[in-house]
């Protein structure tokens, strides 16, 4: 049986289990085929319990074949406050006679876009911080905070996360890179996906040459 991308709840007997392709509904956030949430609780509010202070323009961008363990948030652009006078208190968003000073808490300077490549495994209880880029096939351990970009496959753990080393060589990295395995077809990726779960470098290239 074909797999299939568009389903919500991929393991049936599994509800914690959800894709995002299927379930988001934002604008501002884009998630490419496969990747998914795992939550005991409530996995289909992922939008607006795992995505936090989410006012736009800066998007929230996941790659394909992302795996996002329980309680991984993303705080965004909108959680930002003034740091520029003796106060960070956002006064003009509580009305009233505040309110006339609501240019004080817009246009604050954001980092851009968070993006994730493909192939990103973000563990229990990691938090990404606004702007961050995270690398193809990286790891961030559980609890992590991440508040610089995480290379290509590299693994990241801590607050803040530091790089604890990286999952191949920088020649392989670029290997693989190339090889880009998560654009291939998805019958592609079905006949060879014993050799991209436990394969090396040579055997994804070999498979690689067969779409040429």
């Amino acid at each position: 049986m074909p797999v299939d991308p568009t389903v919500l709840h991929p393991m049936p007997e599994q509800p914690r289990v959800v894709l995002l392709k299927p379930l988001v509904t934002s604008p501002l956030i884009e998630v490419g085929e496969f990747s998914y949430y795992d939550d005991p609780d409530d996995p289909t509010a992922f939008e607006v319990r795992n995505v936090l202070y989410h006012y736009g323009p800066e998007k929230l961008v996941i790659g394909k074949f992302c795996a996002l363990g329980e309680g991984v948030r993303f705080i965004m652009n909108g959680a930002n406050h003034r740091m520029d006078g003796p106060s960070t208190f956002p006064f003009p968003i509580m009305g009233g006679d505040w309110a006339p000073h609501f240019d004080l808490v817009t246009g604050l300077p954001g980092r851009g876009d968070t993006v994730l490549g493909n192939d990103v495994w973000l563990g229990y209880r990691s938090m990404v911080m606004p702007g961050v880029h995270i690398g193809h096939g990286a790891v961030v351990a559980a609890g992590a905070v991440v508040v610089d970009d995480v290379p290509a496959y590299g693994i990241v753990g801590g607050n803040p996360a530091k790089l604890i080393r990286r999952r191949y060589s920088d020649a392989d990295v670029d290997r693989l890179l190339a090889v880009a395995w998560w654009d291939w077809p998805l019958q592609h990726i079905t006949d060879h996906v014993r050799a991209i779960m436990s394969g090396g470098v040579d055997d994804l290239e070999n498979a690689a040459s067969a779409l040429r």
